[in-house]
């Protein structure tokens, strides 16, 4: 039996129904195997980049800038055997001959992917298993496949691994995963959150709903992760992934589509205004002599969800005008700002979203200026606060971009695009979660 009341339709990127009527809870982490699978493919999967690693072992160049070493030099032509070598690879990781490895040669040669099987994490309990398992199968495929001498033979660790242990991540690695080790993350249940927007970006190709879907899933998994969705606080996390991040009863699609020619953010937040009191989430409390009125609301949760969607359409349309994705932090204060000034109720993730971004705005482009948007994650020391719904805005900001970013998705994640583009889990997460939440609405209910 459910343990929610809450019912929601579905609707994909294009704003096309996938099923009506879905209990709440068929879309959990806990209860939905499409996400399981993601959060599994993602600890799972790995880029290899063997063009990389032939340049590293011909140069001597390795294991991250200003590092060369010379005199030992190793030849070898990596990409033109990689059919070879992928073979040798797979039989190292694979646990059974029938199990879930997957090792595929990409681009002529130049990539691979490897998804490590499930067994392997299953015997441990560190998420990084799906790198090190990967980085050591292909270190050992080289050695033996080209002979390379024992005195050598450091050179292809260095190049695979890159500096590690030396250094406290895998610096210069030819290798890719989508998680940072586990050294780099702020605390316990952080490592779903501390996956850069751009990184996103490239997994869906630039789809900004896509994308929102997908960063809406690595933050609320997350959520579960640390504790922050467990008793009276679940429901609330799983309203937010339903209408922020999976577009539920096509909200964020219907107020996009509804501002995108020649709305503006107070447009989205009218249009969510209106939506919120048509559907009973939100009412008058009183109205003040000025005429002014002041909303309450029964249901909070529900409410930071519409907020939380609202949001992210009014990100879509700002920036989606501007196609600069600078704007976003901004763009996130004055949706909030607006809206309570507009309803006198918290805004999105209960006002954490509007501080959240006064911090992003200095750290983003500001006189302080470290970097664009796309680098920004959950685990990032200036927009961590805002759990769960700040990120897939940002996501969404970054899909939009028009090539205006110094560290755009191109330059820091292309090779997360080439790789693992057409993994469905990563590029269409909106359908296969959908999909999933269809099959098991009926013993969820």
């Amino acid at each position: 039996m459910a343990k929610y009341k809450d019912v929601i339709d579905l609707y994909d990127d294009r704003g096309k129904l996938i099923e009506s009527n879905v209990p709440l809870e068929a879309i959990s982490p806990l209860r939905n195997g499409a996400i399981k699978r993601i959060a599994s493919m993602t600890a799972r999967t790995v880029a290899v980049n063997l063009a990389g690693i032939e340049k590293s072992l011909k140069t001597g160049a390795m294991g991250g800038d200003s590092c060369v070493i010379k005199g030992k030099e190793i030849d070898v032509p990596l990409v033109a055997n990689a059919d070879k070598l992928a073979k040798k690879i797979k039989e190292m990781v694979q646990v059974t001959d029938k199990d879930d490895t997957i090792v595929k040669v990409k681009s002529d040669g130049k990539q691979l992917v490897v998804v490590v099987p499930e067994e392997r994490l299953r015997a441990g309990i560190e998420y990084t298993t799906g790198f090190t398992a990967t980085a050591a199968a292909v270190t050992h495929a080289i050695i033996e496949e080209f002979k390379v001498p024992m005195f050598k033979a450091n050179m292809v660790k260095g190049a695979v691994w890159g500096r590690y242990p030396q250094s406290l991540n895998f610096m210069g690695s030819n290798l890719k995963s989508i998680l940072e080790v586990p050294q780099n993350n702020e605390g316990a249940g952080f490592a779903l959150r501390n996956i850069m927007s751009n990184h996103v970006v490239s997994l869906v190709n630039r789809n900004a709903m896509q994308g929102v879907a997908l960063s809406a899933l690595y933050e609320q998994m997350g959520a579960f992760e640390m504790g922050d969705a467990v008793g009276p606080f679940e429901r609330g996390h799983l309203l937010a992934l339903a209408y922020e991040g999976l577009n539920a009863n096509n909200m964020v699609y219907d107020m996009v589509k509804k501002s995108g020619k020649t709305g503006t953010v107070g447009t989205v937040v009218e249009d969510l205004m209106e939506r919120a009191i048509d559907d009973e989430v939100i009412k008058v409390k009183e109205t003040l002599k000025s005429g002014y009125k002041v909303y309450t609301t029964d249901d909070l949760p529900k409410w930071n969800a519409y907020a939380a969607a609202g949001m992210v359409a009014a990100v879509m349309v700002n920036v989606g005008a501007a196609r600069a994705a600078q704007g976003v932090p901004s763009t996130v204060l004055y949706y909030n700002d607006i809206l309570e000034h507009e309803t006198g109720l918290p805004s999105a993730d209960y006002g954490r979203a509007m501080g959240t971004c006064v911090g992003m705005s200095f750290f983003s482009h500001s006189i302080y200026g470290g970097g664009g948007p796309g680098l920004f994650h959950g685990n990032h020391v200036v927009t961590k606060h805002a759990k769960g719904v700040l990120i897939p805005a940002v996501t969404a900001a970054n899909c939009l971009d028009g090539g205006t970013q110094t560290f755009s998705a191109e330059a820091t994640s292309g090779l997360l695009k080439t790789v693992f583009g057409d993994l469905r889990e990563f590029s269409q997460p909106l359908q296969v979660v959908g999909e999933e939440a269809k099959k098991i609405k009926k013993d969820v209910a």
